[in-house]
């Protein structure tokens, strides 16, 4: 039985250059389903050559469209908008198909993608630059400017969100885009560069790469692209930021997270018990802002056996989806082992759930109490629905173990105290932050970024401070004739 519904052939994933669907002309790759670990499409590695000639078509794609005005942009936009909401059903089945995320995750993940492209439909309106008379007879205005040809890669993760947040902004302000999406999940690009061809995109101005490691470095080093965005674990971030930017392009990598929630006794239990149970459950704990780390403040018990049981039922296949390979499926095993081993009490062991019939790369939810501080399951971003329970004595020895955290994405504290949650806001390190949220993603247009080594770069991918990314400012300053009472300024 099959809870998706599986392709009768294999679906391909070619390269999407000048317009045109072309074949990778590299090695092959097979693309894997998590819900039972058959292959379900191919894609092929980019060749240099390749990568050359669909950057060449882009930059000159992206001359034609900059001189297109901002609010026809918009309207191609909108337009990607409707279809995207018309074809919401088939493209969710395949995020899941090739990620392993259950229905409803898919959807969520496309319908936040489509949040950040109303955004994007609104600069038409909000970002109309600014003019000022500074002096007698002299006027200074902003007008923000293309960069050219940028580039993003992104995560299996989340096969459409995450180029969500980059595409429909980078595009709207004028620029070409390189897309290389994970070599994991390839297939849910495709649907999205058809839904913008069919908008009325020009050709070259959307560009899909696949490949490994070799594609993204071509990209990188292309001396066309002026700017790369990133989204990956904290160790490839680091090394795409640096990479980047020692060619003096502009880069933005987001990384990993180990978030920390912290709950104190005040707390209400069923709203700790559903936010806390969901926010490392959902998406199989496969996300950045999944809380990893429980820090237990006091007499918390009841509110921990609310976690409990929320997430025991928390049923594989139907609330919560597998696992993206069997690699890493043996790596959380592993780690469970690896705890247990060092003292923690395992609450709720998910390796016992009922698995759904069939193979597939499944884990049920799973908690660990009496983690110790500094062991693996308490630093290490495990990337799966496994909580870290660390029991703390007080608020401040709470505080002081989320702030030695590497990290800086998520913090969140569940309490009935107005003045406890300031206490947190106000002393987490971490960009964003959760009072009583388990998951404290910033809706548009606040920002999405995080801080420490969860971010290698300045600004945030969303919202109000990723214009300036994806864009140069140019200020503009005249006068068209001489006054009378001139002073020093005119």
């Amino acid at each position: 039985m099959s809870l998706i519904e599986m392709p009768n052939e294999i679906i391909e994933a070619p390269n999407f250059i000048g317009g045109e669907w072309i074949k990778g002309d590299g090695e092959s790759i097979d693309i894997y389903s998590p819900y039972n670990g058959k292959v379900v499409g191919r894609t092929n590695e980019s060749s240099s050559k390749q990568i050359d000639q669909a950057i060449a078509k882009a930059k000159d794609a992206q001359v034609l469209w900059e001189k297109t005005p901002l609010k026809d942009r918009t309207k191609v936009m909108f337009n990607f908008r409707e279809i995207l909401l018309r074809d919401i059903e088939k493209i969710a089945h395949i995020v899941s198909l090739e990620n392993g995320k259950i229905i409803s995750e898919s959807k969520a993940g496309i319908m936040k993608g489509i949040e950040v492209l109303e955004y994007a439909i609104s600069l038409q309106n909000l970002d109309a630059g600014s003019k000022m008379e500074v002096s007698r007879g002299v006027f200074c205005e902003y007008r923000r400017e293309a960069l050219g040809v940028v580039a993003s890669i992104t995560p299996f993760n989340f096969p459409a969100m995450v180029p969500m947040w980059t595409i429909p902004i980078a595009i709207t302000l004028g620029n070409s885009y390189i897309w290389k999406p994970s070599e994991k999940t390839p297939l849910t690009a495709t649907l999205i560069g058809n839904a913008l061809t069919e908008a009325g995109l020009p050709a070259g101005v959307l560009t899909i790469l696949n490949g490994t490691a070799n594609c993204v470095n071509d990209i990188i080093d292309h001396k066309d692209v002026a700017a790369v965005g990133f989204v990956g674990s904290s160790k490839i971030a680091k090394i795409v930021y640096s990479r980047a930017t020692a060619l003096g392009k502009r880069a933005l990598c987001l990384g990993g997270a180990k978030n920390h929630i912290i709950l104190l006794p005040d707390a209400d239990p069923e709203m700790s018990g559903i936010g806390i149970a969901d926010s490392f459950t959902g998406c199989a704990g496969q996300r950045c802002m999944a809380a990893s780390v429980l820090l237990a403040v006091g007499e918390v018990d009841k509110q921990i056996e609310s976690i409990v049981e929320r997430a025991k039922s928390t049923s594989l296949g139907d609330k919560m989806g597998a696992i993206i390979t069997k690699e890493q499926l043996d790596f959380l095993s592993g780690a469970i082992d690896k705890a247990a081993s060092e003292g923690a009490k395992i609450l709720l062991d998910g390796r016992e759930a009922k698995k759904p019939e069939g193979d597939g790369y499944w884990l049920g939810p799973t908690i660990l109490d009496g983690v110790k501080e500094n062991s693996e399951a308490s630093k290490v971003e495990l990337f799966g629905p496994v909580m870290s329970i660390i029991r703390c004595s007080n608020l401040s020895e709470a505080l002081r173990i989320e702030n030695a955290n590497e990290y800086g994405n998520a913090a969140s504290v569940f309490t009935n105290s107005g003045a406890m949650a300031e206490v947190v806001a106000q002393n987490a390190s971490a960009g964003m932050v959760g009072i009583n949220i388990g998951v404290p993603v910033p809706r548009e247009p606040f920002s999405f970024g995080g801080i420490n080594e969860s971010k290698f770069g300045y600004g945030d991918i969303t919202g109000e401070n990723s214009l300036n990314f994806w864009s140069h400012v140019k200020k503009v300053t005249t006068k068209w004739q001489m006054q009378n009472d001139h002073n020093w300024m005119s």
